[in-house]
Order: structure tokens, then sequence, then C-alpha cells
């Protein structure tokens, strides 16, 4: 028999409904006893948790900040009960977003993301032929105002939030953060959100002047708190450039407040043979400009070289560079030609690139002349950490020109810590010199990743003694192992190896690979993730794993086997979950290879 509801309870939903209709019952709501009151703070819908918040006069917040200040040794104040009471109304609702973030204001995070959801719905209702009022005026859907309160569809205060501009007046402010497609680019949306201090924007699909317009708009409204902006799958020639930079300088200052700007999937410039003006300003007098990307955006060498000449002489502490996916083979041979020959740490030569950290050249059609250009900026870039030449033809010769840079950078003690050399058309012959070279420096790479280079089992030897260093992620997926350069890297001895990451997956190792990830998981205390899916494993593998797994006394938190053929569990079921009970181990488990997209790796 269920239990009736206490007093207390019906008493609570009694003031919870009566504040959903809208009746001022604050004043008798503001004098409850603490426990009753942080009772219905617990209980209430967003919109009248809302109206409670921020509604409470001075005087009950003074009160309640000095009232049980300690509680259970703790200090407790009204304003983390409403936290709280924010954060559990955010799960409820985005259970998937919670763990992404950490925000100081709950209340602030709710009422963002639920007016992103309001302006993407109104958005899809734009695009639809028969649309043909004003945007304001799109209708909040009856699931959009249950979720923040009101259930009562025929109940009359339902009609004070019906509408996108109502919504849009309420929560406008809390806005920081907006993704905001091309239909909705308009003038009116700029005059729904006045009230936002946006801080990031994010575009898609501008291509009109019109869009521009209105884009421009929206950042003179906020070009004070604006901090962050992204187009994608927009088309952007040099007057949209400009239109768009002249709008984000601050007024009464030379610069702007931009630290990141993002062109990604885009038609950007319509001529490669000269900055636009305001763009050039852009560049070179952002003090604040951290990170600059410009990905499959089908740049050519001119532009790159523009771009990076003009960072030459620009007054910012520029962090990442990311110009991947373009086509800019040759765009450092001005640069070499003027440099060439200059020691690292030298002064004058590049003042900017002293603060970059990160370098994603991914996807350039870079040769070994590049390589051998690129070796020569290097020395200019004291801070940098990563670099990325994935899916660039380099070769051996192109990575025997950046040998030079590492030995030289180990002594000096540059930070290069992690190197992409992903489908670089590497051969085992290269590698093998350039792995035998990262083993002998005083400072080794804390991440390498070699993947998808035709390399064979030759190239097992020169891996074992790299394993021994410092470097603490490898990726050697598809680099064709084998079962032999399995067996060669089990003999990996150290007892302490730093590995925290490892990918072995599509190397054809069958059941040595399961004997190799056996061993590393005893000799790596460290490790938290492996991924050795597509090995072709047998039924058999399981139990030397499974055998190995349960002596570890390591940290190893996700095991990828997908894409084996690790179908007879009968025997071996119980040990997995029992492996996985505490929650500390997750196994991605999947039998049959054909489950996951297909993978070939024969030449």
């Amino acid at each position: 028999m269920k239990l009736a509801p206490s007093l207390v309870s019906l008493s609570l939903e009694a003031v919870q409904n009566e504040l959903l209709r809208g009746y001022d019952v604050l004043p008798d709501v503001y004098e409850l006893p603490a426990h009753l009151f942080d009772a219905l703070v617990a209980r209430l819908p967003p919109l009248s948790l809302h109206k409670l918040q921020n509604e409470m006069p001075k005087w009950k917040r003074d009160e309640y900040d000095a009232d049980e200040c300690f509680t259970n040794g703790r200090k407790r104040t009204r304003h983390g009960s409403f936290n709280d009471a924010w954060r559990s109304l955010f799960k409820q609702r985005w259970a998937e977003l919670v763990d992404q973030m950490e925000p100081a204001d709950w209340q602030q995070a709710y009422w963002e993301v639920h007016l992103q959801n309001c302006i993407d719905d109104a958005a899809e209702v734009a695009l639809l032929p028969s649309f043909d009022v004003k945007l304001g005026e799109i209708r909040i859907s009856d699931a959009m105002l249950k979720f923040i309160g009101y259930e009562w569809q025929n109940d009359s205060s339902t009609s004070k939030f019906s509408k996108l501009y109502q919504h849009c007046k309420r929560f406008g402010h809390y806005m920081r953060s907006l993704r905001l497609q091309n239909v909705l680019c308009i003038e009116e949306t700029c005059h729904l959100l006045k009230n936002s201090r946006l801080e990031s924007l994010v575009l898609r699909w501008i291509r009109t002047k019109d869009h521009v317009r209105a884009l421009c708009q929206l950042l003179l409204q906020n070009r004070e708190t604006l901090t962050s902006l992204e187009f994608i799958h927009c088309k952007l020639p040099s007057t949209f450039v400009n239109a768009i930079c002249a709008s984000l300088h601050v007024k009464g200052m030379q610069s702007h407040g931009i630290k990141q700007f993002s062109v990604h999937a885009s038609s950007f410039l319509d001529s490669n043979t000269v900055l636009p003006s305001e763009f050039s300003s852009f560049l070179s007098s952002g003090r604040c400009l951290y990170s600059l990307r410009f990905c499959d955006v089908r740049l050519d060498r001119n532009f790159a070289e523009l771009v990076f000449n003009t960072l030459l002489d620009a007054s910012s502490d520029l962090s990442i560079l990311d110009l991947s996916d373009n086509e800019i083979a040759g765009w450092l041979s001005s640069f070499t030609w003027k440099y060439k020959g200059s020691a690292i740490l030298s002064t004058g030569a590049a003042k900017s690139l002293a603060s970059l950290r990160v370098l994603n050249l991914r996807g350039n059609n870079l040769h070994k002349e590049d390589a051998d250009n690129l070796r020569h900026a290097l020395v200019h870039m004291p801070a940098l950490r990563t670099l990325d030449l994935s899916e660039n033809p380099i070769g051996d010769a192109g990575l025997r020109h950046l040998l030079p840079f590492l030995v030289e950078a180990s002594g000096k003690g540059f930070p290069l810590a992690d190197l992409s050399l992903e489908n670089c058309e590497l051969s085992s012959n290269g590698v093998i010199e350039f792995l035998n070279t990262l083993s002998t420096l005083d400072k080794s790479l804390s991440s390498l990743s070699i993947s998808d280079n035709r390399l064979g089992s030759h190239v097992a030897e020169a891996l074992v003694k790299l394993m021994g260093t410092s470097v603490q992620v490898l990726n050697i997926g598809g680099v064709g192992l084998g079962s032999s350069g399995f067996r060669e890297l089990q003999k990996v001895m150290s007892n302490s190896l730093k590995l925290v990451k490892i990918d072995i997956s599509k190397n054809r190792g069958g059941i040595e690979s399961a004997k190799f990830l056996s061993k590393l998981i005893e000799c790596a205390p460290e490790l938290v993730a492996v991924s050795a899916a597509y090995n072709l494993m047998p039924p058999e593998s399981l139990t030397v794993i499974c055998s190995a797994l349960e002596v570890a006394k390591g940290n190893l938190g996700l095991l990828d086997l997908r894409g084996n053929n690790l179908d007879k569990l009968t025997n071996d079921a119980s040990i997995l979950v029992d492996l996985q009970r505490d929650g500390k181990l997750s196994i991605v488990f999947e039998s049959s290879p054909t489950l996951d997209a297909p993978y070939d790796d024969e030449p």
C-alpha cells in the first residue's frame, strides 16, 4: 500500500503550485524556517526557483548568510542551497552534459542552455517554407514549457513564456556562449539578444551580405565581452572578413579582445595575394590572441606565408596555430632563406613565435623540402610542446631533416613533448633510425604517434628501446607489426615503464598481441588506456588477458578489444564482469570484426 504523503510534503506542494500560478506568496515563503525553506528550494521547478531566488530581499539574504554559519563543521549559505538545486535541475534535463562542465553559477548555466535549445528549435521552424512571422513570435513547444515548470497547458500564465521573444527578454542576460545558424543571423536576433554579454560565438553557414550585416551588429553589441569567434561552413570573401574584423575593435582601443579565432570547413578570402587590411590589423593588433585556426579552408602557400609573416611582427602571445587540411607546400621557403642558420633561442628573428605551444600542420601535402624548411622555423619556437605533421608525405628524408632539431632541442631544454607522424609514408629504415636517436636523448618525447605507416615487424626492436624511455603516450596502430613484431615487443624488460596510453590496434598480432598486452599490464603500472582493437586475436587470447588483469595492481581504466575473434566467453565472461564491477575498468568488447567499420591493412 502506498504511504500517504506527510502534511509537510502537502504544504510544500501547495506552495509550489501557488508559485507556479504566479500568486504573490513570496513574503510568506521567506518567513519559513530554514529547514523548510531548503526543502522547498530542493523541489521547485526552474521558473519558481528563479523567481524565489531573484526576488529574495536583501535583508533575508543577509540573514540567511549569517544563519547557522557552521553546521557539522561546514559553512552553509543560502547561495549554496540554490546552486545545488540548480545543478540538480540541470542534471535532470541534460544528464549527458552535467559531467562535462562545472560552472560557478548553475542558474546561469541552466538558463543559457535552455535559451540555446529555444534558439535551436526556432531555427528549425524558421527554415520551413511556410514560415512567415517574426522570429520572436515563434511559439515555444509544450515540452519545453514543461521542462521549466509549466504543466498546465490551459493556464493563462503560460502566455508569459509562450513566445521566443519572452524567453530572450527574461533569460538573454544569462547568455555567454551562443551557436547561431545563418537563418537566425538577422537584425531581429540582435534585438532579441540585446541584453546578452556573449563571450563565445559559433556561426554556421554565413554566406550573404545580410548575414554579415546582422553579424557585425551582434559583434558590436558584444565586442567588449567577446573572446571566442568560430565560423563553420561559411563563405567569407575579403569584404566580409574586413567588415567582421572592423566590428571587433573595442571602442577607444587600437586592439580587440578576441582570444580564439577559428575558421573551419569554409571558403575564406577570395584572393591569397594580399591580406585584407582589417584582417591584417586583426592579426597584428591582437594582444590577447591565443588560438588561431584555419582548418580545411582551401588555403594555399601564399596565404599561409602571408599569415605567418604577419604573425612574426605581431605583439600577441599566440599559443596555438592550426593550418591543418589545406594545401600549403612551400609556405616556409622564404622564411628559411631569410633565417637559415639561426641558432635556437636566437632573438629578434621571430618574436611572436616565442609563445607558440601547439603547431598543427596535418594534411597539408608537405614534402621533404617542407620538413627541411620547418626545421629552420622550429628553432624560433622555444615554447613549442605539440607538433602534428600527420598525413603529409614527408617520407624518410623529411624525417631525417627533423632529427637535428630534436637532438639540439633536447640539449637546449626545449619542451617539445608531443609529435604526431601518422600516415607520413615512412619506412622501417627511417623510423628505426629515428627511434634509436630518440632513445639516446637526455630528454625524449612524452607522446609519439607513428600509426598508419607501413613499417613491418623490423621496427619492434627499436620500439622496445623507446618504451624504456620517458614516453607516456604511444600510438603504433596499423604499422604492420604482425605476430613476429609482437613477439619482439614482449622482450621489454623494465618493470617501471612510464606508459600511460598505448594504441596497438590494427596490427594483426593474433595471440602474440594478447601476450604482449599481458606483459605490458605487468610492466606499466601507470597504464590507463589501451587500444588493442582489430588484431585478429583468437578466443584463447581472452584467458591470457584476463589472467594479467586479475593480478594487475595498476590504474587501467579502458581496454578496447573491439574487432577481435573473441566469441567464446563461456569460461571468462564472469571474470570480465568481476573486473568491471568496481567501475574502475571499462572493457569495450565486441567479438565480431564486422561490427565496426571495416579495416584492411593489406598492401
